[in-house]
Order: structure tokens, then sequence, then C-alpha cells
């Protein structure tokens, strides 16, 4: 009976040293090389009429709602007029605000509305709580001029 218990001990050891070592190894490169999201539409540099269709993409990862943690996934969150998070604020949730649209239930695209003049729209990537990933996965900056 001692070596059923010490055969299933040492089992229970053996999962429990793979989980870690694939969380350990998610921590030391946790993105596939060249994962990123990034603005399909509409391009950087163009002139559009509101409401502007904004559709996101995603490369090498997959996309998560809220609530779900799953590795190598996240969902989008849209920033308007502003820059992504960086140093400290990267620790926190992204915040929800005219300039901070989330996507929690995974969407892939959105219509907002904008004033006239120009506007920066830029994608960047939150965990199942909205807190942006380390190392932070942004896409580009696209500028667009609202007529």
């Amino acid at each position: 009976m001692a070596f059923f218990k010490s055969a299933a001990l040492a089992t229970t050891l053996l999962a429990s040293a793979f989980v870690f070592s694939a969380h350990a190894e998610d921590a030391a490169n946790p993105w596939p090389e060249g994962a990123k999201p990034y603005i399909i539409s509409p391009a950087d540099g163009a002139t559009v009429k509101s409401p502007v269709t904004v559709i996101f993409g995603l490369k090498g990862l997959g996309v998560a709602p809220a609530g779900v943690e799953k590795p190598k996934t996240g969902h989008h969150h849209l920033l308007i007029d502003t820059a992504a998070p960086s140093g400290e604020d990267l620790g926190f949730a992204i915040p929800t605000d005219d300039n901070h649209k989330h996507f929690g239930g995974g969407q892939t695209e959105t219509t907002i509305e904008l004033t006239p003049g120009k506007h920066t729209l830029q994608l960047m990537m939150g965990d199942a709580a909205h807190v942006p990933h380390h190392p932070p996965l942004v896409s580009d900056v696209v500028t667009i001029t609202v007529e």
C-alpha cells in the first residue's frame, strides 16, 4: 500500500512540476514571436466620416472574453486620442472612459462616433481582468482625419 501512496505522490509532484514548468516558460516568453494586435481598418492617414467602423486584427494570439483565463489570449481595448499605459500603469486595469473602449466579449470590430478633426487609434490587449499584458501588446498608432 505504501508503494501506491508513493507512486501517487510521485505522479502528483511530476504533474505539478510540468504545470509549473509550462507557466515558467510562459512567464519567460509569454508571446509567440511576432504576436501583435493591429488595426485592419481604417488605414493610417485615412480621411473618414463619422461614425467610423474600426476593425481589429490579432496576429499570433487568440481572443478570449474578459473573465476567461487562458494562456496566450486576451481581449482588445481601443485607445482613442490617448497614449497606451506604460510603466507602473501596466499593473492596473485599463480605464473605461471615452478614450478607452473595452471589448471584453471578444469583439473584433466596433463603430464609434468621432468629432471632425484628427484622431489617433491604437489597440491594446488586456488579460481576463482588463490589465495590460507584460510585456504590453499594442498596435501601431493609426491617425485618421474625420470630415
